[in-house]
């Protein structure tokens, strides 16, 4: 197929060469060129507009950092909607809220064009593992039709309804992903007030039944000269996503308790100055609210 692709940050660069692997030809855009330059060198085409990037494209994609992102890249003057072709698919990976997906989604089907909210879920590290799952909501016949595609990114793939569902199935699942590495913190933290060597906790909880794919790749930052110096995804960047639980949350009337607890967390990463890192870094918090540095 003819695919675009809109924003080649870090998780974009990484889905783009496993799409040309699989036979695409890729047009892409990205804000910043130079960000790009690896992929032209391996085949991408560059686009100037995302509407450009779209002009010839089967399906297009994007994944961007907020809802507003979103907006312009889509339904700007020389956005997707513009250049989207009779038949082509937008299909929107970025996190955002799932009113403001449907939203656009909207402005999509007013002009004739189908787009589908279609969050990709893990890691830059699950995405080169070709491990990755996408999470779609949206026409179901336009679903089938890109399935094929998706399933070069990752071999998880599912529809889980209407527009805006899987935006929304999206944000529970990173509730779950970050409550469960934060109280990851908490009980290591615990342990080694105990007396537990630390590398000791973390070795006993992956081999648990506590363990999980998430901790088994991010727990061990937490042991010495482990932490990378470019985080899989730093307090900034995950605590957006909690928030978008949190205002789903209130939106629904469901509680979310345990997302606002870990929410705090993430508050005072950012007080110690620790924001920076992976948001793993939070059991530095409790160490320091323990006493133990």
């Amino acid at each position: 197929m003819e695919i675009g692709f809109v924003g080649l940050g870090d998780m974009g660069s990484l889905i783009v060469p496993r799409l040309m692997a699989a036979g695409h030809r890729v047009t892409g855009w990205n804000r910043t060129r130079s960000k790009a330059e690896p992929l032209i060198a391996a085949g991408m085409a560059f686009a100037e507009t995302p509407r450009q990037a779209a002009t010839n494209a089967d399906v297009v994609f994007s994944i961007v950092t907020d809802g507003a992102a979103v907006e312009q890249v889509a339904l700007g003057p020389d956005g997707i909607l513009a250049g989207l072709r009779e038949g082509g698919i937008y299909a929107d990976m970025s996190t955002i809220a799932p009113h403001v997906s449907r939203a656009v989604a909207e402005k999509f089907a007013a002009a004739g064009r189908v787009m589908l909210d279609a969050p990709i879920s893990g890691s830059p590290v699950t995405i080169q593992a070709g491990q990755a799952s996408v999470m779609v909501g949206g026409d179901a016949t336009a679903f089938e039709t890109i399935t094929p595609v998706l399933l070069a990114i990752g071999p998880k793939v599912m529809r889980v309804g209407g527009n805006g569902l899987a935006c929304q199935m999206k944000i529970a699942v990173n509730l779950l992903l970050m409550v469960e590495v934060i109280c990851f913190g908490e009980s290591v933290a615990l342990a080694e007030k105990g007396g537990v060597d630390r590398a000791v906790a973390v070795e006993a909880i992956l081999k648990s039944v506590a363990a999980s794919p998430v901790l088994g790749y991010r727990g061990p930052f937490i042991l010495e000269g482990k932490m990378p110096a470019k985080p899989l995804a730093d307090v900034t960047l995950q605590q957006k996503d909690m928030m978008l639980a949190l205002d789903l949350g209130r939106r629904l009337g469901s509680p979310v308790p345990l997302a606002a607890a870990a929410n705090e967390m993430m508050n005072a990463c950012r007080g110690l100055g620790i924001d920076h890192r992976d948001f793993v870094a939070a059991h530095e918090v409790y160490r320091r609210l323990g006493g133990q540095s």
